[in-house]
This record gives structure tokens, C-alpha cells and sequence, in this order.
């Protein structure tokens, strides 16, 4: 099976928040990039490669497998990509068993562990923050566990972590 081909990078954060026309994407990416921080305890990697140009602001690492490989793979624990009309915002857990949280979260789309947001003003912050808080445990529960568990352990107990 074939590498990842995003990985971490040495580039610089800053240029790349500066590198978006949107200002209310700027702006909401600097408070995420707050919020993230101080939630994670992590310092921001862009994450990405020169190839594929949809870089990715990542906070911690964790390592998996994919389903039948073997080796060991890194990816950051939550992050987000800002472009130029949505913020990208990557929790790393299934997100289809939190729909307690999402019901309250606003206006968002979203994918398997994937929030699309037009503008933070669209959504409840607390809630998001919530949510990060929650993939974060949620994650560090299961590095515990054997790591092929770990997809078993988010669908039987996703929902019943409480966050305090």
C-alpha cells in the first residue's frame, strides 16, 4: 500500500493563513488556530505536499493503519483547511454518532469526520469546541487501546464520553 501523500510540513502557518483572499476566512482561521492550540496543547503543522496544494493546519499526531496494511502511518489528531469561501474542520472521529452535538452546532455540512463551514459566525463555537474537546478524547482513549480497535471502540463509545 502506497504512502501518504500528505504529510507534515515545515511550511510556514502564517503564509499560508496570508495566502487566502477571503478576509473573513483569515480571520476565522487565526481563532481556530487559537481555539485548536490551546485545546490540543499541540503546536500548528501545515500539513500537505507541494503536488497536491490543499494544505492542512494539523495540532498533535496520532499513527494508524489502514484497513489490511501494515504499516504505521501519521496523521495529525484534529486540524482544518481554510480556502477561499470554507473552512475545512478535520475531528479524526465519526462524526455520524454525535448528532447530540451537531443538532446544536449551526449552519455546516458535513462528511464522515468532516465539518464544512462557510464562516465560524454560522455555527455555536462552544459546541464546536466541544467537539474538538470530545475527538480529542475520544482519540487518546483509544491509543491506549490496540489500534485496530479503535473503529469498534468509537461506534460502541463515541457517544457516551462526557465531556467536563
Amino acid at each position: 500500500m502506497p504512502d501518504l501523500l500528505t504529510k507534515e510540513t515545515n511550511n510556514s502557518i502564517t503564509k499560508f493563513i496570508n495566502t487566502i483572499e477571503n478576509s473573513v476566512i483569515v480571520e476565522d482561521s487565526k481563532l481556530l488556530l487559537s481555539i485548536m492550540e490551546e485545546i490540543t496543547k499541540a503546536k500548528p503543522k501545515v500539513w500537505g505536499n507541494e503536488r497536491v496544494p490543499n494544505f492542512i493546519i494539523g495540532f498533535g499526531k496520532s499513527s494508524y493503519k489502514r484497513k489490511g496494511g501494515n504499516k504505521e502511518l501519521e496523521w495529525f489528531k484534529v486540524g482544518f483547511s481554510p480556502t477561499k469561501n470554507k473552512l475545512t474542520v478535520h475531528l479524526n472521529v465519526n462524526l455520524q454518532h454525535e448528532d447530540n452535538l451537531l443538532n446544536d452546532l449551526g449552519k455546516f455540512r458535513s462528511g464522515k469526520s468532516c465539518l464544512y463551514i462557510r464562516q465560524l459566525s454560522d455555527i455555536n463555537l462552544d459546541i464546536l469546541i466541544q467537539l474538538i474537546d470530545k475527538s480529542i478524547l475520544i482519540q487518546e482513549k483509544a491509543s491506549i487501546m490496540d489500534k485496530t480497535k479503535y473503529a469498534v471502540f468509537n461506534k460502541t463509545y463515541g457517544n457516551n464520553i462526557k465531556i467536563t
